[in-house]
C-alpha cells in the first residue's frame, strides 16, 4: 500500500503542484487509528495537508516566505469528525438524523438507505410508500417493494435513498465506469480573463472573497479551510432553506453568513453584484439548480472574468447519474463501503464508515482545488471550473486499499479528543469547544478570525 506521503504526492502533483513543495510536509502518525478496514484515517490527512499546502504555496507566491506544513494523523481523524466533538455551553450535539432516516430491508432481502433529514425528503419517502413517517410503518411498507425499484421510484418523487450494493454491483454500473475517466479533483479553465493581481494581507488567503453556497458537510468544511487561512467567507442561505443547526454551528466558524432569496429576482440581483468581488464561488447544490438560477460557471465566468467556481456534486459531472442528488451516508451504501465494511465485521446488512469521511475528505478537496485554481489564475489569468463529488473521493479512498485488522481498533474517546485537539471560542449561539484545524503552517497559523453565527446574521454584502 501507498505511504502517506506517496498519497499526498499524487493529489499535489495530479493538479499541478510543484513537487519540491513536497519536501516542506511533515506528515505525523501511524495508522489504524479508528475501527475501520479502509484508511480513513490517511485519507483524512492527506486531504487536509493537501489543502494546507496549497495554502502554504500561495503565502509563498504573495510573500516569497516558504514554511513548514505538519498534519498529524490522529487531529486530521478527529477534524474529520468535527461535528461529534462538538460542545455548545458543555452540551453534546441532540441526535443526528431524524427519525425515519436509516437503514430498512425490502421485500427482495436487499437494503435500502433513506436520508430524511431534510422534511422534503422524508415527505418524498413517505409519498412513495404511502404511509405516515413511522419507523415501522415504512419497514412494513418497503416489505412490498424490490430495492432498486424503490430507489428509482424514491429520486423520481424528489427523495434521496441507496440500495445497498456490492463493489462490485456498483463497478458494473455506468455511473461506477464514467467516474473512472475522471480525475479525483478536475481544474478546467472556462474562460478568458487577465491574471489578477494578490492583495495585501499577511496571511495565505487574506483579501480573497468567497461566496459559500452549501449545506450539510462537503460544501461547509470546504469554506471553513479557506476561512482558516485568512479569505473572507460570506455563506448564503435562503430564509425558507432546510438547515441542521449542529452542523451549521461547527462549519460557520470564520465566516460571515446572509440571507438571500434566490427565486425572487431581487435575490438574483443581490446575487449578481456580489460576484462581481468574489474570488472564489463555490456550491453544493443539486446539480443544475444554480444554473437554472442564472448561476452556471459559464454565466459566473461572464459577471466575474477571472472567477473560480467550485462544483461539488454527489455522483461525478458525467455518466447517467449525474444529476442524482445524494449525501456520505448514501454514496457510502450505493457504492460499496457498507456492503464491505458490514462483511469485514461480519454481520448481515450495511456497516458505516466511522465518519462521514467522503464529505469531510471532499471539503478539503474542495478547497484545495480552488486555492491551486487561484495560484494558476494570478499566474496564467482565465476564470475556471474545480468540480469534485463523493463518489469520485470513494473510489480514491477505496484504491487506497483496506486494514485487516482495521475494524478491531479501539474507538478514540471523547475525553482523549477533548484534551488534545479542541479549543473554546465564542460564537453567536454560546461558548463552542470545538476541533481545532489541524494542519500547522509554522508561519501563517490556520484561525477563524470570525464567529460562528446564527444563518442570516449579517448583510448580503462583502466587509470594507
Amino acid at each position: 500500500m501507498q505511504s502517506p506521503t506517496d498519497i499526498l504526492s499524487d493529489i499535489w502533483t495530479s493538479a499541478g503542484g510543484d513537487k519540491a513543495a513536497l519536501a516542506r510536509v511533515h506528515l505525523t502518525g501511524e495508522e489504524p487509528q479508528v475501527p475501520s478496514s479502509f484508511r480513513v484515517a490517511v485519507a483524512g490527512q492527506a486531504t487536509i495537508a493537501a489543502a494546507g499546502l496549497a495554502a502554504a504555496e500561495i503565502w509563498r507566491l504573495r510573500s516569497g516566505e516558504a514554511q513548514d506544513v505538519t498534519v498529524d494523523m490522529r487531529h486530521a481523524v478527529v477534524e474529520c469528525r468535527s461535528e461529534r466533538y462538538l460542545r455548545l455551553d458543555d452540551k453534546p450535539p441532540p441526535p443526528a438524523w431524524d427519525a425515519i432516516a436509516g437503514v430498512y430491508r425490502t421485500g427482495d432481502n436487499s437494503f435500502v438507505r433513506c436520508h430524511t433529514n431534510f422534511p422534503h425528503h422524508r415527505d418524498a419517502v413517505c409519498k412513495v410508500l404511502g404511509c405516515a413517517p413511522e419507523r415501522e410503518k415504512v419497514q412494513a411498507a418497503l416489505m412490498q417493494w424490490k430495492g432498486e425499484d424503490f430507489e428509482t421510484a424514491a429520486y423520481a418523487a424528489g427523495g434521496v435513498v441507496a440500495l445497498m450494493r456490492s463493489y462490485d454491483q456498483w463497478s458494473s454500473l455506468p455511473q461506477a465506469r464514467a467516474l473512472a475517466e475522471l480525475p479525483l479533483v478536475s481544474i478546467e479553465r472556462i474562460g478568458e480573463a487577465p491574471p489578477k493581481p494578490w492583495p495585501r494581507g499577511d496571511r495565505p488567503l487574506s483579501g480573497l472573497r468567497v461566496l459559500d453556497l452549501s449545506r450539510v458537510i462537503a460544501g461547509p468544511v470546504a469554506g471553513r479551510t479557506l476561512a482558516a487561512h485568512g479569505a473572507d467567507v460570506l455563506l448564503v442561505s435562503g430564509p425558507e432553506l432546510p438547515a441542521i443547526p449542529w452542523l451549521t454551528i461547527d462549519t460557520g466558524r470564520g465566516k460571515l453568513t446572509t440571507f438571500i432569496e434566490l427565486k425572487s429576482e431581487a435575490g438574483r440581483a443581490q446575487m449578481r453584484e456580489l460576484l462581481k468581488d468574489v474570488d472564489i464561488f463555490s456550491q453544493g447544490y443539486r446539480p443544475r439548480a444554480l444554473a437554472g438560477l442564472g448561476f452556471a460557471p459559464e454565466e459566473a465566468a461572464e459577471i466575474n472574468p477571472g472567477i473560480v467556481y467550485v462544483t461539488l456534486s454527489a455522483y461525478g459531472h458525467s455518466g447517467p447519474w449525474a444529476e442524482r442528488r445524494g449525501f456520505d451516508s448514501l454514496v457510502q451504501t450505493t457504492t460499496g463501503f457498507n456492503h464491505a465494511e458490514g462483511k469485514a465485521a461480519g454481520i448481515d446488512g450495511p456497516k458505516e464508515l466511522p465518519a462521514q469521511m467522503l464529505d469531510h475528505a471532499t471539503g478539503y478537496l474542495m478547497a484545495f482545488g480552488a486555492m491551486m485554481a487561484k495560484a494558476r489564475q494570478a499566474r496564467e489569468g482565465g476564470s475556471w471550473h474545480v468540480r469534485v463529488s463523493l463518489a469520485q473521493t470513494g473510489r480514491w479512498l477505496w484504491n487506497l486499499g483496506r486494514l485487516e485488522s482495521g475494524l478491531n481498533t479501539p474507538d478514540l474517546t471523547g475525553e482523549a479528543v477533548h484534551a488534545a485537539f479542541m479549543e473554546t471560542v465564542s460564537s453567536g449561539f454560546g461558548a463552542l469547544q470545538a476541533v481545532r484545524h489541524s494542519a500547522v503552517l509554522s508561519r501563517t497559523p490556520a484561525q477563524w478570525s470570525r464567529p460562528a453565527m446564527p444563518l442570516g446574521s449579517h448583510s448580503p454584502r462583502w466587509p470594507r
